[in-house]
């Protein structure tokens, strides 16, 4: 049997738990990339193991993808993907656009995700019968929008920076055409994206706990989901969401073009 919503809020209570005490109290981070910079806090590894703990208490046959605390079970058939916090870069300077993650894979395909940002207070939710937003202004199912072209649309990537040369030409030339364009948003932008505040996410390099958690949220809004060419985004990759199906062909066109 499928886990219901109500286990995705008991996972990210669990998480939350761990996260909101240490955001903004000078937590001490740890660099996980020789080289380069890739940042992981106490309350990364705590708050997936708090939530790596009531999966194995509540369905021990599932298997488990985590970012801080490894793999187990690939080959089940029902996955969890885990990432404490999207956006640690955030966490760390303050800015609460971070979030938790936790997407649900059946068979390799999302079938549920959450993703929760405990500092404002808003948590987005989906399985197969929708998606909803429980956050200060109350609950509610949410849409995506249909903003209606390329030109109409309000985009977000993480950083213009963190584009290869070539990749870099293939964004710039969706960012040349919209409306609007803002960065730094993390997984936070692919909820404005399913709640039909914004139209349009392109990121790249992504892995599978980036993603994962978002995909339903994003497809049971009535988003589109997938990576540069086209394909579905569940390992991760260059990805490209919108709000709707016209916007989402015409940002392809250039991005695999």
């Amino acid at each position: 049997m499928q886990p219901d919503l109500d286990f995705l809020h008991l996972l990210a209570d669990a998480a939350a738990k761990e996260t909101l005490p240490r955001f903004r109290a000078n937590t001490t981070v740890s660099n996980k990339l020789q080289g380069g910079f890739d940042p992981v806090t106490e309350a990364d590894r705590a708050a997936e193991a708090a939530i790596r703990d009531l999966i194995g208490r509540h369905y021990p046959d599932h298997g488990i993808m985590g970012e801080e605390h490894g793999s187990e079970g690939l080959d089940r058939d029902y996955l969890w993907i885990i990432d404490p916090i999207d956006g640690t870069r955030a966490f760390i300077s303050g800015l609460p656009v971070w979030g938790t993650l936790i997407g649900l894979y059946h068979r390799g395909r999302a079938v549920a995700g959450a993703m929760d940002q405990p500092f404002t207070g808003e948590r987005f939710v989906a399985d197969q019968s929708g998606t909803y937003y429980r956050g200060p202004d109350g609950e509610r199912a949410i849409r995506a929008r249909d903003c209606g072209s390329l030109a109409k649309a309000t985009l977000f990537t993480t950083s213009p920076h963190l584009f290869s040369e070539a990749e870099g030409v293939r964004y710039r030339a969706v960012e040349n055409r919209v409306n609007l364009f803002r960065y730094g948003c993390d997984c936070y932008a692919y909820t404005l994206v399913a709640g039909g505040h914004a139209d349009l996410v392109v990121e790249n390099n992504l892995k599978a706990y980036d993603i994962g958690a978002l995909i339903a949220i994003l497809e049971s809004a009535g988003a589109v989901v997938s990576d540069w060419s086209g394909a579905r985004p569940e390992q991760g990759g260059n990805i490209i969401a919108a709000g709707s199906k016209a916007v989402h062909e015409e940002a392809l066109a250039l991005l695999a073009a």
